[in-house]
């Protein structure tokens, strides 16, 4: 069970239809309790004008109000609102640990949405550097009727997870976020792992060591799995199974908490979140 949901908004097209659509629908399933609401002001004072700083906080909360009592009236329990100034995804980070959420709820543009919204950007980076899990959802601009549409069910998000192990210690951290967050609410799984490691000979012995270390992690979990062990680059295997298997969401590990590290270097998560329309849960790793 979800106790705590960390959601920014930024007051963009993609952000309002998040909060207008996407999160009544993902509370009315009862897999979370609270609902924290962030905004960061991106401010980099120049020093050549004057920024009266205290009113652009007082017009941001007075905003940022306002979407939690529409919240409320739709019966989703927002206990707090939060204006922070700095780099948005360091600070929603940072608040994620002090508030000590359960989930932070990341609305993200797809490839072909409108390129001035800048949440897109930011919910890769918080992707990158938070230490609580990230729910990165993605949405589209819907040219028919100029508007932003959502590309997934909020209501399913759990429903077939495809979960990725690549046998590390990650995993263990994988398997212990989902069963604290959403296993009540999981009808059927995928588990799976790729082979991009090895000799091209030893692949089918490799194989045939992955799916019975697979079959050990399906025990820990309550729920019915499938297991898959794929061949090739992580990342796309991972998608293409995900698409095969119907799945609602991606869980995946991702290391790492230097913001330069991160952002620099590739990963099997860094490649599920460019390339996946689907919903992609980034479980960080406690190592």
């Amino acid at each position: 069970m979800i106790s705590k949901v960390l959601f920014p908004v930024d007051f963009s097209l993609v952000s309002e239809y998040a909060f207008s659509n996407c999160i009544p629908r993902f509370f009315s399933t009862g897999v979370a309790e609270e609902l924290i609401l962030i905004h960061v002001l991106d401010i980099h004072p120049t020093g050549d004008e004057f920024i009266d700083f205290d009113k652009m906080q007082m017009n941001a909360k007075e905003k940022l109000e306002k979407v939690a009592k529409d919240f409320k009236e739709m019966g989703i329990n927002v206990t707090k609102t939060i204006v922070r100034m700095g780099h948005p995804a360091l600070e929603i980070a940072n608040v994620a640990e002090e508030e000590n959420v359960d989930l932070i709820y990341m609305p993200s543009k797809g490839e072909h949405i409108l390129r001035d919204m800048l949440i897109g950007t930011t919910a890769a980076n918080v992707a990158r550097v938070a230490t609580k899990p990230v729910l990165l959802v993605k949405y589209e601009w819907d040219k028919a009727r100029h508007t932003v549409k959502c590309i997934w069910d909020a209501r399913r998000v759990f429903d077939k997870p495809l979960i990725a192990l690549d046998f590390s210690p990650c995993s263990d951290s994988i398997v212990e976020t989902v069963k604290a967050l959403f296993e009540d609410y999981v009808k059927k799984a995928t588990l799976m792992h790729v082979i991009d490691y090895g000799k091209p000979d030893k692949t089918k012995e490799l194989s045939e060591e992955a799916l019975k270390k697979l079959e050990e992690f399906a025990k820990k979990f309550k729920f019915e799995s499938e297991l898959e062990v794929g061949v090739g680059i992580a990342s796309n295997a991972i998608i293409n199974e995900a698409i095969i298997k119907g799945s609602t969401v991606i869980v995946v590990g991702k290391r790492g908490r230097s913001v330069l590290k991160d952002l620099l270097l590739g990963s099997t998560a860094d490649g599920v979140i460019r390339k996946s329309m689907l919903p992609v849960l980034l479980v960080p790793c406690k190592y």
